[in-house]
């Protein structure tokens, strides 16, 4: 790709990523060269004849053939935004979505409500985005946060240090590493974006997420419910009276979720996602 102007390797990559059937080839295209010239997307289009180094067009031509083969673009940048934040990510960790927002912004709100010292606890964090991002916005709130992935913690823990806040983190199954650190009774929010994929359904989705997002992230057993089922007793335990527990699930999730909770011990409602789909099932502890 050298010797040819920003202008014409960027058209010459989306044609290239529309054929292999990518679903946003020129976005893909300007975020990649973007992050190959340190430059943000503006800057392309302002410099669209400016001539593109042989070094750079190395690099980029490298990337954009691993986004045709289908890793995703925000492993080979090695960022996703989420919540007007910047998260680290690699593929020991699934990659932050915009659907997981509506469980942040509704875990701010209780928070912002409550009367008491505001705890919160999010289960599997993953990159740590909805943790950092509950430590970064809802100023005052001790957040915890949990995952089985060794690999995951440690780019929580970055992520946590890259924004200034402070998350204490636990390596272990579900709510079990905070046995030992929080009260029973004592959480006002329990965020819980776990993997909820039936494992069935995991062959058919798309080859970005199937190939190359680790399994365990997506992996929810039989029904997708498997780690729900088992943290809400947990749940339970571990929330103040009033508490709330939060769970991220697919659409056709909500009524079978919903059960999974005893209506003399909670009060439960599912909330949709800007697509107006049910996304998000909460559950107050009576």
């Amino acid at each position: 790709m050298a010797g040819i102007t920003l202008g014409e390797v960027l058209n010459r990559a989306s044609q290239l990523l529309k054929q292999k059937g990518a679903l946003s080839p020129r976005l893909d295209a300007e975020v990649l060269l973007a992050h190959v010239l340190d430059r943000d997307r503006v800057y392309l289009y302002r410099e669209s004849l400016r001539l593109l180094d042989p070094a750079a067009a190395d690099r980029y031509n490298q990337l954009i053939e691993r986004r045709s083969a289908g890793e995703p673009v925000a492993y080979l940048t090695g960022h996703k935004e989420f919540m007007g934040l910047d998260f680290l990510v690699g593929p020991h960790v699934l990659i932050p979505r915009p659907e997981t927002e509506l469980l942040v912004e509704h875990a701010l709100d209780l928070l912002k409500r409550w009367t008491g010292p505001p705890v919160a606890v999010d289960v599997g964090t993953g990159s740590g985005a909805v943790a950092v991002s509950l430590a970064r916005l809802a100023p005052g709130c001790v957040v915890y946060a949990t995952d089985v992935s060794a690999e995951a913690l440690a780019v929580a823990r970055e992520n946590a240090g890259r924004q200034g806040v402070p998350v204490h983190f636990g390596h272990g199954d579900l709510l079990d590493p905070l046995r030992e650190v929080l009260m029973p009774g004592t959480a006002a929010v329990i965020a819980a974006n776990l993997p909820y994929i039936p494992a069935s359904d995991i062959p058919g989705l798309p080859r970005e997420v199937r190939d190359f997002e680790p399994r365990e992230a997506l992996d929810g057993g039989p029904d997708g419910l498997d780690l729900y089922r088992r943290l809400v007793p947990q749940a339970l335990a571990l929330l103040a009276r009033g508490g709330h527990l939060l769970m991220e699930i697919s659409p056709g999730q909500a009524r079978d979720v919903l059960r999974l909770m005893d209506d003399s011990l909670w009060e439960t409602d599912v909330f949709n996602d800007l697509a107006g789909l049910p996304r998000l099932a909460v559950a107050c502890k009576k």
